[in-house]
């Protein structure tokens, strides 16, 4: 029998090398669904196993990005890390220099099949919701959000300086800043300032979509720079530069998440599935062409849609085939 361990420093060593094994394993290529769920019951284990997993995933994270700039500037790359308990978590692993190199391609990002699990990065995030989660934050001094489902934040602030970095999913930000010292929000291949405005972003797959409901904001990207009044939308992507403000066509229909509710208008069963996805279990993949062209128009409740296939196969005749995991096929 496993003796107890009731040195606090064994166990925060512990903790660590199991954290560690925890996101190596993520960063495999080899996890499961069930190896998700089992990391998810382990970090709810206490607050000690949940801080010691988002250190773990941070010490990559971080080393991913100075591999990265180091590569930019054709130096090799060299790594002294301050905290003991890191250094031996890495030692143990042999991570230092080879496998930052190996890891500067994919910038520490984990692609997990489906999107069945969060990304590694989404796992380090300070914020971060379950599907169909919401959760408001205080931010910052004066800076508030609402974070929508699957969404991931971080707080990047130094000093006075209001600064985060919406790492994927969409929230509802509110800021009343002091001129001198306005919110900066990182998302994707931009960012956007602002000193007083109530503002929806949304960043899902690099794409930006921003909406100014109250106040001004500004949006930066590559060099240029565009500013939204109230009523006005722009987008941008990592391959697209941040677009000419326009209207909002329908307001509410972009922000009826925050009332838990989903709004589609005529709009294609594929794209309607992408973003069901979002908030119900598992995942729904719509196998055939012309069924996913077929057009929806309707309002959904984000907790209640456990009858979403069904209703499909009574609107289009959809044939439903269920297989483990949550995995859904419509065709």
């Amino acid at each position: 029998m496993t003796e107890p361990i009731n040195d606090p420093g064994l166990l925060d060593t512990a903790l660590h090398d199991r954290a560690m094994d925890w996101v190596l394993l993520l960063r495999s290529g080899q996890a499961t669904t069930d190896d998700a769920e089992a990391l998810q019951r382990w970090r709810h284990q206490s607050d000690l196993h949940e801080q010691a997993f988002v250190q773990a995933a941070r010490v990559f994270r971080d080393l991913g990005a100075l591999g990265a700039q180091l590569e930019r500037r054709n130096e090799r790359p060299f790594v002294t890390l301050v905290s003991s308990g890191a250094r031996r978590m890495v030692s143990r692993r042999g991570f230092i220099g080879g496998a930052i190199a190996a890891s500067v391609a994919g910038y520490m990002l984990v692609d997990p099949p489906l999107g069945m699990w969060p990304s590694l990065v989404e796992l380090s995030a300070d914020y971060r919701t379950a599907k169909g989660e919401q959760r408001d934050v205080l931010l910052a001094e004066n800076v508030s959000a609402k974070l929508n489902t699957q969404t991931s934040l971080s707080v990047r602030s130094e000093g006075n300086t209001a600064r985060v970095e919406l790492i994927t999913g969409e929230a509802a930000v509110t800021a009343k800043r002091q001129a001198s010292d306005p919110l900066i929000l990182v998302a994707g291949s931009g960012q956007i300032s602002s000193t007083s405005a109530e503002f929806n972003v949304r960043c899902i797959d690099g794409a930006v979509q921003a909406i100014c409901m109250d106040g001004a904001m500004t949006i930066s990207q590559h060099g240029r720079s565009v500013q939204l009044l109230r009523g006005q939308q722009a987008s941008y992507s990592s391959t697209e530069a941040v677009g000419v403000p326009s209207s909002v066509p329908d307001a509410v229909r972009a922000t009826a998440w925050r009332e838990k509710l989903l709004i589609f208008r005529d709009q294609p069963l594929a794209g309607v599935v992408s973003e069901v996805n979002r908030y119900r279990p598992g995942k729904i993949v719509v196998t055939n062409s012309d069924l996913g062209r077929r057009l929806v128009n309707g309002t959904f409740h984000t907790d209640k849609l456990d009858d979403f296939v069904a209703q499909v196969r009574q609107l289009f005749g959809a044939d439903v085939r269920s297989l483990p995991g949550g995995i859904v096929l419509l065709s």
